[in-house]
């Protein structure tokens, strides 16, 4: 992954509502704009940020022009302690970025969390009610279906009304202890990544509003009518790279995935967890190149080398 100290370097903001959000592109430049390679939208999970994402960028930004931002609450963009957080208002930032850029259409790689957001665009994409155009969105591990997703206990715990304990209780130590369960046994993440994390998760003391940002596992079955059905009426190729063994989303969700979705296509990387793309970039990046060259991408294949 990219050092800390020089991604935050890197950082643009935008704002929204008020609310400074942080953002990256590869294509920065007047010429980069103008290059003729598709965008491609990142979208993180909980409790991490678009850092995740830079353990896999330099081989995305051969094919595409890549653009991912810290969802409200999250990172290094703001992280008010009285807001609502939810679902739609992520997926109306994701949209204003793009409107900003000018980017009429893209191409989503979603994990964890972004998931549910890619799911939310997803359905507005069917409906003809998004402001860009998706043409393809591949997900990684990450509720999908809420009667497969199992949280931690440290999320239940966030869910109740003692849910503020949770900014108590989240420690370094603990948040490596999570991790080391969620992860395949033989990919741990390192100190040094776990580290990042955590400085980007204490940044303005993001720490005391971890449980707000549960709110999205309540969500997930309130809207599963919508969002489970944005994959079956999706509009656009659809991919599931799933680490197996996750203990949230791992191959239970795969197995789920393709019994439930019509001609599902979808990659089991058995013995990965719940970060296949910090975990295992170099698989990540083949699978997620083959789907690409399967829906007909000019330019596209599975050498990124």
């Amino acid at each position: 992954m990219k050092p800390l100290d020089q991604w935050c370097a890197e950082a643009q903001y935008f704002d929204a509502n008020g609310h400074q959000i942080a953002y990256w592109t590869s294509a920065a430049t007047d010429e980069g704009l103008a290059n003729d390679k598709p965008w491609l939208l990142l979208i993180h999970g909980y409790p991490t940020s678009s850092w995740d994402w830079t353990a896999i960028w330099p081989g995305l930004e051969e094919k595409f022009n890549l653009i991912a931002l810290d969802m409200l609450g999250f990172g290094l963009s703001d992280k008010p302690k009285s807001f609502a957080y939810s679902i739609n208002r992520q997926a109306d930032l994701q949209e204003a970025l793009l409107a900003q850029l000018a980017i009429s259409e893209a191409h989503l790689f979603v994990h964890d969390y972004g998931n549910t957001v890619g799911q939310e665009l997803l359905a507005r994409h069917n409906e003809g009610a998004l402001s860009f155009a998706i043409k393809s969105m591949c997900f990684l591990n990450g509720g999908l279906f809420p009667e497969q997703h199992r949280p931690r206990p440290i999320q239940r715990l966030g869910l109740t009304p003692l849910g503020f304990l949770l900014g108590v209780l989240m420690t370094r130590d603990k948040l490596r202890n999570t991790f080391d369960q969620i992860f395949g046994p033989e990919t741990k993440a390192s100190d040094l990544e776990i580290d990042g994390h955590w400085a980007l998760i204490r940044q303005q003391s993001g720490n005391k509003i971890l449980h707000r940002l549960l709110h999205y596992i309540p969500e997930r079955k309130k809207y599963r009518a919508r969002w489970v059905g944005a994959l079956h009426e999706a509009r656009a190729p659809i991919r599931l790279i799933d680490g197996g063994a996750d203990p949230i989303s791992g191959r239970h969700l795969y197995d789920y995935y393709r019994q439930e979705i019509a001609d599902a296509d979808a990659v089991l990387l058995d013995d990965i967890g719940h970060y296949p793309h910090t975990e295992a970039p170099t698989r990540v990046l083949s699978a997620f190149f083959d789907f690409h060259a399967q829906i007909g991408h000019a330019n596209i294949g599975t050498d990124f080398s």
